[in-house]
């Protein structure tokens, strides 16, 4: 096991912690598009930077993608080791703690 699991870094967030983090992304701007070509490495990586860099990222999938939400959801959390938040219409919000998280989860 891996420190990463043995932490909980990639546990399923509480209701209590989602709840938290949907307040938070309430006002957000997508950073992160994902097109008709679905998740490509180039995606993947803006996708990375960002939540770097703020730890809560929203990520809007075009109407040009093809593959459901939810699949998008998912193959965007595993590429970068983040946590769904919510999945809202064609909005994804993405959570990772960074190094010394800004943001602490209840």
């Amino acid at each position: 096991m891996t420190d990463a699991v043995a932490t909980g870094e990639f546990a399923p967030l509480t209701g209590r912690q989602a709840r938290f983090l949907r307040g938070l992304g309430h006002g957000l701007e997508p950073r992160v598009t994902v097109g008709k070509e679905g998740v490509t490495d180039a995606v993947a990586a803006s996708l990375d930077a960002n939540l770097s860099a703020h730890e809560l990222v929203k990520v809007r999938i075009g109407p040009g993608c093809a593959r459901d939400r939810r699949d998008v959801a998912g193959d965007l959390a595993a590429r970068s080791g983040a946590r769904v938040a919510q999945i809202l219409g064609r909005t994804v919000l993405l959570y990772r703690a960074a190094g010394k998280p800004v943001i602490l989860l209840p």
